[in-house]
């Protein structure tokens, strides 16, 4: 049988499959085996074809607000998938753990008592210009203390093999939606292989999202009704909420299907008006009311701040709840989980720098074109330099960006992320990854074993966003017989 890694490389990035040259990390040598036993690279084309095709046909889609030719497309997948073991996701479910309760318990400070601002461990003039940070909410209780109820955060791995926080995603975290797709895709592709290994299942996610959505609704509700409510069909994550939807069982309206009479939210029906107690909104917080928020906007409901302010209706994720995924505000989390939990981040920040001080600014103008720089509203990869791999020119316009808006701005190192073999025509090659865990925070904090590993399909890219021609892969997490346990110890990841 031929090696049909004989040919991989694995430069000075951190491998994920691979120790050295021939040599697979443990959890990776099955996987291998199993491979290299295939005949050749035509039957492991063969597979990622009818993965493809699996794909296409259940219509698995994104879209590309950029792309004037064709805006829909179908999510690349990559078939072979991203393995952690499990000592190695053990560190890294209590890191996201540790993380979401601190950032819960900075949501709750800022909108009451402010104590993180008071004493200076947070600049109040960091929170106050935030965009995302909302007035209206400060005195505001939220039931049940919930401030935040999912959080998709993005890790990295960087040269060392360290894992690294790059940046949260508070407000509509998307993507959940592939992760069940792709293993869905992967069991018929390679049934016995995931048996084997004793993946750990994803499939549950909806049915804890659903019991999160219950949780929250009025206490005089006995049996809510949730639905979920999309901004459109011309959405980039009109799949996922479509499809969410779906698997939970409730219905997906627009902000026209729903209304708001005597502070109450209905939602209108054939036979008339039906009671909603709790809406998981998939749309930012300025179009949510536009007696509110952005009057023009066409995408949210009349009142249903007041009602949601009178108790009538839940709102998953809260108003304001951006204010904690500013990217600057990034920069302090370590610092939040020191001071409302005592204890050090069990999952390190990457080195950041912020342009709003006077100090970092000068050393972010005066080494552009070695770091990447983001905007700190933005997603999607946009709004984003990465400096060894830009232009002149645009190194130019970040920088009279930078010094017009410097609150606007962080900037972090080029990190060169760790390496998984992707399918790349008709070899195999070394491609970037990251890694975007789900954490759902209820009457407890769940974690979905595993996530959303999304790839960066063109060679040498460090951008792994779909709208940037990333894709993914499936990620599997093993079961925990299988592996010797580490100390605990983020650095001990390697």
């Amino acid at each position: 049988m031929p090696d049909l890694f004989a040919h991989y490389e694995t430069s000075r990035f951190y491998d994920e499959m691979f120790a050295g040259p021939g040599r697979a990390h443990a959890h990776y040598q099955r996987l291998a085996e199993r491979i290299n036993r295939m005949e050749g690279m035509a039957e492991l084309l063969e597979r990622q074809r009818s993965a493809d095709q699996a794909f296409l046909s259940r219509g698995v889609t994104f879209t590309v607000y950029s792309d004037n030719a064709g805006t829909e497309k179908i999510f690349p997948f990559d078939l072979i998938p991203r393995i952690i073991p499990a000592h190695e996701w053990e560190v890294l479910e209590a890191g996201l753990h540790q993380r979401m309760t601190a950032l819960n318990l900075f949501l709750a400070d800022i909108y009451s008592e402010q104590r993180i601002l008071k004493e200076g461990v947070v600049p109040r003039e960091m929170v106050e210009s935030s965009k995302h940070f909302r007035r209206e909410m400060v005195g505001f209780a939220i039931p049940k203390g919930l401030y935040v109820h999912i959080n998709g955060t993005d890790l990295i791995r960087d040269e060392a093999g360290v894992y690294r926080v790059l940046e949260d995603n508070l407000r509509t975290p998307s993507g959940v939606s592939y992760v069940l797709e792709n293993r869905q895709v992967m069991k018929r592709v390679f049934p016995n292989l995931l048996r084997d290994y004793r993946v750990r299942p994803v499939e549950n996610y909806t049915n804890d999202l659903l019991s999160l959505l219950n949780h929250l609704a009025p206490a005089h509700v006995p049996e809510p009704t949730v639905v979920l409510l999309t901004p459109g069909v011309y959405n980039s994550a009109y799949f996922e909420h479509s499809f969410l939807a779906r698997q939970m069982g409730i219905e997906i309206v627009e902000g026209s299907d729903l209304v708001v009479e005597n502070d109450r939210v209905y939602m209108r029906r054939t036979d008339g008006l039906a009671p909603v107690h709790v809406i998981y909104r998939r749309i930012d917080d300025d179009f949510l009311d536009p007696t509110v928020f952005r009057p023009d906007s066409l995408l949210g409901v009349p009142g249903l701040v007041e009602a949601y302010r009178k108790g009538n209706v839940a709102l998953c994720n809260p108003i304001g709840t951006g204010v904690a995924d500013d990217k600057a505000m990034y920069y302090y989390v370590p610092r939040m989980i020191k001071f409302y939990l005592g204890q050090d981040p069990i999952l390190p920040n990457v080195d950041t720098y912020l342009s709003s001080d006077e100090k970092d600014l000068k050393y972010i103008l005066e080494n552009l074109p070695k770091l990447v720089v983001k905007s700190v509203n933005e997603a999607g990869g946009y709004g984003m330099l990465v400096g060894p791999h830009s232009t002149e020119a645009q190194i130019e316009e970040f920088r009279a960006k930078i010094i017009d808006n410097p609150r606007n701005f962080i900037a972090q190192p080029t990190i060169g992320l760790s390496r998984c073999p992707a399918v790349c025509g008709d070899s195999i090659e070394g491609r970037h990854i990251d890694l975007r865990p789900y954490i759902l925070n209820g009457e407890t904090i769940k974690i979905m074993p595993g996530g959303l590993t999304r790839v960066a399909l063109r060679k040498g890219s460090l951008v792994v966003n779909s709208s940037q021609g990333g894709g993914s892969k499936d990620t599997w997490v093993l079961a925990a017989d299988q592996q010797t346990p580490a100390p605990f110890s983020a650095k001990l990841l390697v």
